[in-house]
């Protein structure tokens, strides 16, 4: 029996754009990923087209029971945009190339900015449970970086700059529109890693030794391939568990969603506000 020849990642991406392209009556400038805290904000958006991740050619599909699977496209905060409904994680299995796939789909679709919310441990002595923190750098703790192997043709240079990936002037947008609307609104470094189990008390003792301010298992790929594809990149996070001396507790999922949802109104503020300004 004959070996059906591989598809080129290059390819895949392009039979991606294609089908999008067919289906799309607009072209959207920002993509959002509607991560753990922020799924909300779909109630806000003005939606014109829903389209299930598998139906989208070569599009991985999101296996955890909290994240859906949707790529919507509609208008928010007066702009036309086109957000996940869910994303996709290392520790499901897939590639760093199947998991920044989404990225790259919206880079050719015209994407020029991305802004990104997600969950995660705080490792800052300052942090509460339910807090909110604008991401203002990171440190890559994966095993495998999604710009590995040959340059993806089109996209960037072979060695992008990281020296500010998470763009300052949208830090700056999120900080007044913080104080605006009288939000505590935390900044700092997430150190991302590979999951899905939570870290040892020692694990956290560590990462916040070398400058970490909380921890999860996302958004550096994203934001890696995004810098690498010279998008403006925005990342939010809802401090969801602690990872400080004396308040590491045994936490699940349902946890974890609770202190997501007391965070979700700060962050949809600030994300429409920003939307706004944008």
């Amino acid at each position: 029996m004959r070996k059906e020849p591989e598809i080129a990642y290059t390819e895949k991406i392009d039979h991606a754009v294609l089908h999008l392209q067919g289906l799309l009556k607009t072209e959207p400038e920002t993509g959002i990923i509607l991560g753990t805290g922020l799924g909300s904000l779909i109630n806000d958006i003005d939606v014109k087209l829903e389209i299930p991740y598998e139906d989208i050619p070569y599009f991985p599909i999101s296996t955890v029971e909290s994240h859906h699977g949707k790529l919507i496209l509609g208008n928010l905060g007066g702009k036309n945009i086109l957000a996940m409904k869910g994303r996709f994680h290392y520790y499901e299995g897939y590639s760093m190339k199947e998991v920044t796939f989404p990225i790259r789909v919206m880079k050719k679709l015209g994407i020029r900015q991305l802004l990104i919310s997600n969950a995660s441990g705080g490792l800052n002595l300052q942090h509460k449970i339910g807090d909110v923190m604008v991401i203002n750098d990171h440190i890559d703790l994966f095993p495998e970086n999604p710009l590995r192997g040959a340059n993806v043709a089109g996209f960037g240079d072979r060695f992008p700059d990281m020296s500010q990936a998470y763009c300052p002037e949208f830090i700056l947008w999120a900080l007044e529109i913080a104080k605006e609307k009288g939000i505590a609104l935390h900044q700092g470094v997430y150190a991302g890693v590979q999951g899905p189990n939570l870290e040892t008390p020692a694990e956290y003792k560590y990462l916040s030794s070398i400058g970490a301010d909380a921890v999860g298992m996302s958004t550096v790929p994203e934001v890696i391939v995004a810098v690498h594809s010279d998008m403006k990149v925005f990342a939010i996070t809802a401090i969801t568990d602690l990872g400080t001396p004396g308040n590491i507790k045994k936490i699940s999922l349902q946890d974890v969603l609770k202190a997501a949802a007391h965070a979700e109104p700060s962050m949809r503020k600030i994300m429409l506000g920003l939307l706004l300004r944008l």
